[in-house]
Formats: C-alpha cells, structure tokens, sequence
C-alpha cells in the first residue's frame, strides 16, 4: 500500500524533523477514531493533544506531530517535531493540494453546506476517485485536515469552507486553490459577529478568492445578496455560473414535493434536466441544481449526475427522514420522525416547514387517531439583536400555520411558543432535555414530527428519545 505521508514528505513539508523513519496511511487528530498507520495530530483545543500521543501510539498510530516529546512517551518513539503543530498541519493541507492534480471544488453558504458538499460527492465518485471533508470539518483545522487526508492520486475533491466571523474563509479558499468555488445561499446565521446580511456575504464572497487562473464561480442567482456576489466575482476576474429560479444558465423551471421524493426540472441552455431527489424538500432541490452546474464547471458529466443523485439521501441530523415503529405487531402503528437537529437559523427552518407541512401523516393508528403535523423546535443561535423578533416572526409563517401540534424548548423559542394561537402550543421548556421524558406524549404513532434547532439547542436529545420509542427504518430503504 502506497503511503499517504512519508517521515520524509511531512518533514519536508512541514519543515519539521522526523525521530525515524515512519509511512503514514492516513491523518488523525482524535484518539477516540483514529485508525491503524494515521499520523496523530496533536493539536491543542480544550485539551493539549499532547496528552494523548501515547495513546494514539497504543492504538497503532505511525507516528505524532508533536512540538515536544511528551514525558509519557519512549524516548525512541516515532515522532515529527515542529514548532506549531497547527502551522504544520496547514503546511501538510498545502503540500497536499500542491502534488495533487486533482479537479477541486470548495463550497460555502449559511445553509446547506454539508448537504451540497454530500451530493457532490455522491455523483463526482461515480465518474473517479474523489475525495471529501469529513463530516462538516470546514473551518481553521478542519480545511488542512481534509487536504493533508486527499490522497495524490485523487481525481475529484470537494472542500466545505465555513466561518463564524470576518476574515476566516479568504486564507482557507487560498489554501485549497479550487478550481470551483460554489455559494449555497446567504442567510440570516452567524449575525452575532456581522453587522448585516449584506456583510455575510461579502465574507461568503471570499471562497473566491482562492480560485485558480481560469476558475468558475457557482452562485445562487435568487437570493437577496446575488449581485455581491457577482461583483466580487468580476472583481477577483473568475467566469460566474448562476443557479436557481432567475438564473440564466442553471435555471430552475419547476420543483415538486410529493411525498418522501423531490422531482426537479431544470434547463441548461437547451438542454432540459428532469431529475429526482430521493428526499423531500426544495431547498435540497436548488442546491441539487447547483451541483450539476459544479459537475459541469469541473468537466465531469452533469447527465450522469442528474442520474446518480438520486442515490443521495441527507445525513443524520441534516433533515434526514426516517420511520419509527413504534409497534410492530400492528400495521401502521409508526410515525415518520425528520431530523434536522444540527442547525437552525430562520431561512432553514422556513425549508424545513415546507417539507413538514407538505407530509402526510397517517390517520386511525396509535392513541388519538388522527395523525399530526409536529415540530418540536429548539432555540435558533447566533442571531444577533434581531434574535428575539427572528423567532416571534415565524409564527406567521404559512406552513407552520398549516402544523397541528407546536413544542419549543428554549429561551428564543419562548417568543415563538408565546405567538402561537392556543391549540397549535404543545410544551414549552427551558431546555431540551426536559422534553426527553416527555417523548411519548409529545408524539404518536401516525405523526410526523420535525425536531429543528441548532446544535447548541441540544434537540438532538428529543431526537434520540423518540427512536427509542420504538425501532427505527429508514424511509430510503
């Protein structure tokens, strides 16, 4: 097996110095996951990483990225030495991105990143050997994390690039170099560090200003904030692609939710897409027409991939849809349970109503035999001042006025429980986790139910409670 990272390629890359040979398979900076022949990354975060490189050893590590030879560590121990281990780990990402030849795009946005960047790879490798960050690792360790993983002889990378506050994303965009730089949407998130929408933007902007010579910016054509982004794309001299229902290139001509699939039909030029997602939701459907024009934009077969798309479905947590049963021994008796418990921020929640008012919950099962539209929804975080006239607003939204049953858990969500008419208020709590006990009443079987917050929320409690009601299906079996 070719190695990943040689004691001589990390060093030199690194400028680091190597206690001995070593041949590294992969890049880990957590004990917990790290696999046989990963190089351990002692990065310093609530706890020094150092005090786990004799661990990472036990658990067959090749070697540790250290500034210092930890006390609990043999003196012969395989170690590269550097004088910030955080320094190293970008000079890995860039040497990385550097022996690649790899066609790579790099996708940002205050919604759907994870999800975008999941479909990319779902349909780019089908067509070659792509590479993908992890998870939602997207920010200041997380971008070098995903480079220093890419293997050389990668033919597609897909980078998610994140911030939280100015000045984040034009370091990691000049980090990756894509050739493709894409914007989901710009939406009211992180607002607790930016003045305005207008100034999320303008950050989200910077993904290009990595861009290769010759490099193609993706963007959504529909939102409020399209034309700062366009001018920045004039102003960095890159090719702009426009997605979405005004855009001239990928344009979105119809999209159908019906029951648990979203059919798409889109145009290029002259030719027409008519294409299906194998999950509700039309925010899921504009982003899916954004990945064919980033399909396209990087040489790979946008046909190909309208095809394979299909084959996606959301992670946990990022709206994925699945059937508890809560009583097997009788037909029907279950109810359909949407996590979309990672994140929240009014423009997500609003894509994620949609979907719930348009399911169709099961009548004449379980306790009250009419089945319900549900939402148990926790606080939506880093708002700023607007935050509590954000979560009141929503109350006149239309699909969540279309809900049977409303439970909120938080201090935000207080303001939203409190504008709601009387029969649409089911609890209120302070926090999530004094839901967790009250999980058989607050659903039944023939509900659906959509458990939405931000991950600081905790709904993820809610969400784990109500599996374990019963045994869980997922609907795209």
């Amino acid at each position: 097996m070719t190695a990943l990272w040689t004691s001589a390629e990390a060093a030199d890359a690194t400028g680091g110095q190597a206690t001995q040979d070593w041949d590294a398979q992969g890049v880990s900076i957590d004990t917990r996951t790290i696999a046989q022949g990963d190089l351990f990354v002692a990065l310093k975060d609530v706890r020094d990483g150092h005090e786990f490189v004799a661990q990472a050893l036990e658990k067959g590590a090749a070697a540790a990225l250290v500034t210092h030879r930890p006390d609990d560590v043999d003196e012969d121990a395989p170690l590269l030495i550097v004088p910030d281990v955080l320094d190293a780990l970008w000079a890995l990402g860039r040497a990385a991105r550097a022996r690649t030849g790899a066609k790579i795009a790099a996708i940002t946005g205050s919604v759907g990143k994870t999800s975008t960047k999941e479909m990319l790879r779902a349909v780019l490798e089908k067509q070659g050997k792509c590479h993908a960050a992890e998870a939602s690792y997207n920010n200041h360790w997380g971008v070098p994390l995903t480079l220093a993983r890419m293997p050389s002889d990668t033919d597609y990378a897909v980078i998610e690039i994140g911030m939280s506050n100015p000045g984040e994303i034009t370091p990691l965009s000049q980090m990756t170099r894509p050739h493709v730089a894409m914007v989901t949407t710009v939406a009211a998130a992180h607002l607790a560090s930016f003045d305005s929408l207008a100034g999320i933007a303008v950050e989200k902007a910077c993904i290009m200003d990595g861009l290769e010579p010759g490099g193609i910016a993706v963007l959504n054509s529909d939102i409020e904030t399209s034309q700062i982004l366009q001018d920045h794309a004039v102003k960095c001299r890159v090719k702009q692609i426009l997605f979405g229902e005004t855009a001239a290139d990928w344009a979105v001509k119809d999209v159908r939710i019906t029951g648990d699939v979203t059919v798409i039909n889109a145009s290029r030029g002259s030719e027409d897409y008519l294409f299906k997602l194998s999950v509700p939701g039309r925010h899921f459907a504009m982003n899916a027409v954004g990945v064919l024009a980033v399909a396209e934009a990087l040489g790979a077969d946008p046909v190909a991939a309208s095809l394979d798309i299909a084959g996606w479905a959301p992670p946990a947590g990022r709206g994925a849809r699945e059937v508890i049963v809560t009583d097997a021994a009788k037909d029907g008796e279950s109810l359909e349970l949407l996590d979309d418990a990672f994140n929240a921020n009014p423009t997500s929640l609003i894509a994620s109503l949609e979907v719930l008012a348009a399911s169709s919950p099961t009548d004449n099962v379980g306790r009250i035999i009419k089945g319900r539209r549900i939402a148990i929804l926790g606080d939506m975080l880093e708002l700023g001042d607007a935050e509590e006239a954000m979560h009141r607003g929503m109350a006149v939204n239309a699909d969540l006025q279309k809900l049977d049953l409303i439970h909120c858990a938080g201090p935000l969500m207080r303001h939203l429980w409190e504008a709601l008419p009387e029969e649409q208020r089911g609890y209120w709590v302070q926090t999530a986790a004094e839901l967790v006990p009250q999980a058989p009443r607050l659903v039944d079987a023939g509900d659906v139910v959509l458990v939405k917050g931000s991950k600081g929320s905790k709904v993820s409690l809610v969400v784990d409670a109500i599996r374990k009601l019963g045994h869980r299906r997922s609907q795209q079996q």
